[in-house]
């Protein structure tokens, strides 16, 4: 999706630091350890991202005033490359959400580390994940194990969209939990993916 950007006035130190070219990538932002507060700041480095709308649904809240009707967006962004965010919000507006879950997304980013690490396989090319991670959202707890070249991914439709998103190619993923509650399955594989960074492995990325 594409949207009118107005001009970028970085508000945050990371921000003009990043305005000013004093960092040269986005893998020294996330080394930084700053939590990126800026949209833009991804988008300086990474303005190929895709973005990718998962799931709208309608939140009613009743006040003194009467019912008022919000929508809520979750949406995910990558590269299909090794990077991905993932991100929700909230407006009175369908599209306004949306864009404010892309932004949201893109201060989520991460950096996916990929290797290969099936015995089976062994190419040594980043087709897969070089070790077998975990994630958990509310009731739902995803496993992803590495698979060998050519397996695919062999997990539920949103879990398959956040895996390429990432540009990951072959993994086993088992689930268990509520799995139909889009946003924590969602978030359980992102999460497993964050965990791959947690693990340094010889060869992967």
């Amino acid at each position: 999706m594409a949207y009118e950007q107005e001009p970028w006035i970085p508000l945050t130190g990371l921000g003009r630091a990043v305005a000013a070219g004093e960092i040269a990538s986005i893998d020294e932002v996330l080394e930084s350890g700053k939590p990126i507060r800026e949209a833009q700041i991804v988008d300086a480095f990474l303005p190929d991202l895709d973005d990718e709308v998962i799931d709208i649904s309608m939140v009613q809240r009743m006040t003194d005033s009467g019912r008022r009707v919000k929508f809520r967006a979750v949406v995910i962004v990558g590269n299909h490359d090794g990077y991905i965010g993932l991100g929700q919000a909230k407006d009175a507006q369908v599209g306004n959400a949306i864009r404010k879950a892309i932004d949201n997304a893109k201060t989520n980013i991460i950096k996916v580390r990929r290797g290969c690490g099936s015995w089976e396989c062994g190419c040594g090319t980043k087709h897969s994940i070089p070790v077998q991670v975990k994630g958990k959202a509310g009731s739902v707890k995803v496993t992803l194990m590495p698979a060998p070249q050519g397996i695919g991914l062999v997990t539920g439709e949103i879990g398959r969209k956040v895996l390429d998103f990432a540009g990951v190619k072959d993994v086993w993923a088992f689930s268990s939990g509520n799995t139909r509650t889009t946003i924590n399955y969602a978030k359980a594989t992102f999460h497993a993916l964050k965990a791959t960074n947690m693990i340094r492995t010889g060869g992967a990325e």
